[in-house]
């Protein structure tokens, strides 16, 4: 019987994969998952902004108002996440590819010259002109396997018409209409 043939009810899943779950082909079945781009900044304590390109970004609760991201552990970056008492989750929209290119490239030393940025009232920087964007209160962080999550308390958001950008398959995509 041909796979478009099967009997109602009856399983079309692919056929599974019996092998060892390389990093690689892990990332290239994930890759099936399409997901939102965004940047997340906050300042260090001396004031200097730091952001970077993610797309591990997911809605956690409603009440309370939480949300996660996770970065890995080897990043530069990860201690001034971790010690930020605020920072920002800048959703971009599809017009905003170049800007997730920049603050993703590790050899770019300032991320934030040249970028136009707006001010949270918490002194944290977001990306202006971004399809939506969120202020959070680090909550609570932890390491999982090799990378630090990271929880935040929404605090206020802003959005726009915008729609988003999409990163699936390993590129940056839009979303059909």
């Amino acid at each position: 019987m041909a796979a478009n043939d099967a009997e109602p009810g009856a399983s079309t899943l692919a056929p599974w994969i019996d092998e060892v779950l390389h990093p690689r082909l892990l990332r290239t079945v994930l890759g099936c998952y399409p997901t939102g781009v965004a940047i997340v900044a906050t300042r260090t304590a001396d004031g200097r902004p730091v952001g970077l390109t993610i797309n591990s970004f997911a809605s956690l609760s409603l009440e309370p108002p939480l949300v996660l991201w996770s970065l890995v552990n080897r990043s530069p970056s990860l201690q001034a996440f971790r010690d930020c008492t605020h920072f920002t989750i800048s959703v971009l929209g599809c017009e905003q590819e170049a800007l997730a290119r920049h603050f993703a490239n590790p050899a770019v030393p300032d991320k934030f010259e040249g970028i136009a940025i707006a001010e949270a009232p918490e002194g944290v920087p977001a990306i202006a002109g971004a399809a939506a964007t969120l202020v959070c209160a680090s909550d609570h962080h932890r390491e999982t396997g090799d990378h630090h999550l990271l929880v935040g308390r929404v605090l206020r958001v802003a959005r726009s018409e915008t729609a988003p950008l999409v990163f699936h398959g390993g590129r940056f995509t839009g979303l059909a209409a």
